[in-house]
């Protein structure tokens, strides 16, 4: 005789799974967030992680670790690429992401493009064939779009630093340029300089290109010729003999607006080599405000570009796009800020100006 099946037991078909992106709209955050909690990452912070946690708790969610880990089959690598490791500028950038990536248990695999496209995809290959789980890369001059979609295909996370290839839909980390040079070109203006000179750079690109923007920007507002452009390496010895070309001309400049704070270094000894003195017979002032900045005589005047601080958020956006390779692409840009010491020729401001503001950050979806 057939038995009546027994209503007593539970049904065996399973609940439908809760997904991240599910738990990510209950706790108003980012899935990349929810992936962060999971791993139990220090950078989200306490009273987010305790959000995330409840929405877990409410919707029943529960973590495949297993699972997890298949899908990740991560190195914790990743590759570091910068144009100019010989600038101090560079240094702080990199200890400011190996900042974070120490606290996520990553390590970074450098590597110096010294401006070379070809030596850039040579790095990119190795370190590919190495299953780094990401790059952080500073675009060499003359790099083509055509690498990002390479990187894509590759399935590469990538974040661009302090220039970049392309920005539409892309992760970028950097600063606004092209405000901090206008910034301290008007306060050449400010001090009296109608004859500036920009000087430095043989490259394009977007770091160019935009400090370039900001200068000829304030000369223009104040209706001030800005065709003085001296183009030289980003080197000391350019910045030394580049003295000969600005001063020997029929109308000489009164203040020279420096690329770089190398370059502007440079300079100055330029002048102290032929008995002259920078914010006496010439204003120089610099960019970037490496360490040295401080200490030159007399100080440089600068523009204080937080380079540890942009090297942390690009390894912490890098993070984010591993965590979740499919979220919307982010653009971190960080406020510049000028710094007034006596190389200008206006009283210093010996505790470098007020503090940076927090980071400008948005989704580029």
């Amino acid at each position: 005789m057939a038995r009546a099946p027994d209503s007593s037991k539970p049904a065996t078909s399973k609940p439908e799974s809760v997904t991240l992106t599910e738990v990510a709209g209950h706790a108003g955050v980012s899935r990349s967030t929810v992936s962060l909690v999971l791993r139990g990452s220090p950078l989200v912070a306490a009273e987010t992680r305790e959000r995330v946690q409840a929405a877990m708790a409410a919707l029943g969610y529960i973590y495949n670790r297993g699972a997890a880990n298949l899908r990740a089959a991560r190195t914790q690598t990743v590759g570091l690429l910068v144009c100019e490791l010989n600038n101090p500028f560079y240094a702080e950038l990199t200890a400011g992401v190996d900042d974070v990536l120490d606290t996520e248990g990553f390590v970074a695999f450098i590597a110096n493009t010294a401006e070379q496209p070809e030596r850039q995809d040579r790095f990119l290959q190795r370190m590919r064939e190495h299953n780094v789980d990401g790059v952080i890369l500073c675009p060499a001059a003359g790099t083509q779009a055509e690498l990002l979609d390479r990187l894509d295909r590759w399935r590469l996370p990538c974040v661009q630093a302090l220039r970049f290839v392309s920005d539409q839909g892309r992760d970028y980390a950097g600063v606004d340029y092209q405000a901090g040079m206008e910034t301290v070109t008007e306060h050449l203006i400010s001090l009296g300089h109608r004859r500036i000179a920009f000087v430095g750079g043989t490259l394009d690109h977007s770091a160019y290109a935009a400090r370039h923007a900001g200068f000829t920007a304030a000369m223009r507002r104040h209706g001030l010729a800005d065709d003085l452009v001296l183009r030289c390496p980003l080197t000391r010895r350019a910045g030394a003999e580049v003295v000969g070309a600005l001063l020997d001309r029929a109308k000489p400049p009164t203040a020279a607006l420096c690329y770089n704070d190398v370059v502007a270094l440079g300079l100055m000894l330029g002048l102290e080599a032929r008995g002259l003195r920078a914010g006496r017979d010439l204003a120089v002032t610099g960019f970037d405000d490496v360490p040295e900045a401080a200490l030159s005589r007399p100080a440089l005047t600068t523009v204080a570009t937080s380079a540890r601080q942009i090297g942390q958020e690009a390894a912490r956006l890098l993070l984010r796009r591993i965590a979740d390779p499919q979220g919307p692409p982010e653009r971190i840009i960080l406020p510049s800020r000028l710094v007034v010491r006596q190389s200008c020729g206006a009283p210093s401001d010996t505790l470098g100006g007020a503090p940076s503001p927090s980071p400008h950050h948005r989704d580029l979806s």
